[in-house]
């Protein structure tokens, strides 16, 4: 059962789209369910994240996760931006069903693959931030093999 935050963010998706010309654009999936999330930023000279927006391929959780994390770090520094975990986003949404646990690790990376995208542009090091995955189902599954 999906809570009213997730339905509303799959039913009104808020900073859907693409920026022209985005100081940063990261893009990540999931193999095992086909998920695919794509987030653009337009970040100023002070390191301020201005705009954000995606684009996102596949259920209503990916879409909601999506909607959710552009909120999260839309008008924050990129270090705050680095800081919106996979947990803060089920915590905006009010939570998410164990089996859409991946979508949020989706919008994490998808921030996190923005970010690098922006630091290699730009030539800098981004303190924390670590080379994103393309593909979050090699994360669960080794997770999942560390669980066990």
């Amino acid at each position: 059962m999906y809570t009213k935050k997730v339905m509303d963010h799959f039913s009104n998706p808020r900073n859907m789209g693409e920026i022209e010309n985005p100081s940063g654009v990261g893009t990540v999936g999931n193999a095992k369910c086909g998920d695919i999330m794509r987030m653009y930023l337009d970040i100023d000279e002070n390191g301020i994240i201005q705009d954000v927006k995606f684009k996102t391929f596949g259920c209503g959780a990916a879409v909601a996760t999506s909607s959710i994390a552009t909120e999260l770090v839309k008008g924050k520094t990129v270090e705050d931006a680095l800081k919106v975990t996979n947990k803060a986003v089920m915590e905006a949404l009010d939570g998410l069903p164990p089996v859409k646990v991946h979508c949020s690790l989706l919008a994490e990376e998808a921030i996190h693959a923005a970010l690098w995208d922006y630091a290699e542009k730009k030539g800098i090091q981004i303190d924390g931030l670590e080379k994103p995955k393309s593909d979050i189902h090699e994360e669960e599954e080794e997770r999942d093999k560390i669980s066990y």
